[in-house]
């Protein structure tokens, strides 16, 4: 197939990118800038101008494929709600310009929007309150107007060189305040999944999940916060310590929702279904070896 993939550069997206070629596919980059335009050239991958705003642009390389894959998205949290209005209106167009045409789309979701607290199941619709619900909600509808699209929940933390997200940042503020911390007790648990094994399934995904698929990016179902504090502790040598209330507010700003999740997550479906087996190292190996505190 040739695949249009949104967020070509970024940390899941480039190695999605690396995956595709792998095993056989050719690939159409969405870019937003002459940087981005040359790290596809170097793997002899052609540009498509545009960013997940130009709805317009979207359409144009959808219609230029056999298949999309849809992992960009706007990092920017302090306009979060904004970037998940972005996010719908993208899978909107993507699904529009797909319609009828039995080709698949993979876009990205996370774990957490399934019900918290007990281990989610990728047959669980999202929480009626969970951002991306509604982007969810479009690609389970598409397959009733001739999209194979699939949704591919990413866990917390996709881990990995070149990781900047939740597992870096709380490695950043351990490093400022002095301390690692966790929420309450620490026993809320976290999925993950190495980036490789996350571009595997996305690759699985635009192949053959069937129409309306969730998929869950969950290579190990849970590990405890206060683990990966504990490692984050040892690994900056700074004390260990469990916070409440305001102080777990002030210590970790807006992150303290997701740092106080427990979403324990099964990935059962999602291998017997397309034969996804994880093969990166678990997260808390990765954390000591893949320089995270460099």
């Amino acid at each position: 197939m040739r695949v249009f993939v949104t967020g070509s550069t970024g940390f899941i997206g480039s190695a999605t990118v690396k995956e595709l070629l792998a095993a056989g596919h050719e690939v159409l980059g969405l870019v937003r800038s002459d940087e981005g335009a040359a790290k596809l050239a170097a793997l002899g991958v052609p540009a498509h101008r545009g960013d997940l705003r130009d709805l317009d642009s979207l359409v144009a390389g959808a219609k230029a494929c056999d298949g999309v894959i849809h992992t960009g998205f706007i990092h920017d949290f302090s306009r979060f709600a904004e970037n998940i209005e972005v996010d719908r209106l993208a899978v909107q167009a993507l699904v529009g310009a797909l319609e009828g045409t039995g080709k698949p789309l993979a876009i990205a979701s996370g774990t957490a929007l399934a019900p918290l607290g007990q281990l989610a199941a990728e047959q669980q619709a999202p929480r009626p309150d969970a951002h991306r619900a509604d982007a969810e909600a479009m690609i389970v509808a598409a397959a009733a107007h001739g999209v194979r699209g699939s949704i591919v929940r990413l866990s917390p933390t996709v881990h990995g060189a070149g990781d900047h997200g939740f597992v870096p940042m709380l490695i950043d503020i351990a490093r400022r305040t002095g301390v690692a911390a966790y929420v309450g007790d620490g026993a809320n648990r976290w999925p993950a999944v190495h980036r490789l094994d996350a571009a595997k399934l996305f690759r699985l995904a635009v192949e053959q999940a069937p129409p309306g698929t969730r998929l869950h990016a969950a290579a190990e179902e849970g590990v405890p916060m206060r683990a990966i504090a504990e490692t984050i502790g040892a690994g900056l040598g700074v004390p260990v310590r469990g916070l409440n209330g305001d102080e777990a507010g002030a210590h970790f700003t807006w992150m303290t929702f997701f740092v106080g999740l427990d979403n324990p997550t099964s990935s059962a479906f999602t291998r017997e279904l397309l034969g996804w087996e994880p093969t990166g190292p678990e997260l808390l190996a990765d954390l000591r070896d893949a320089g995270y505190f460099a």
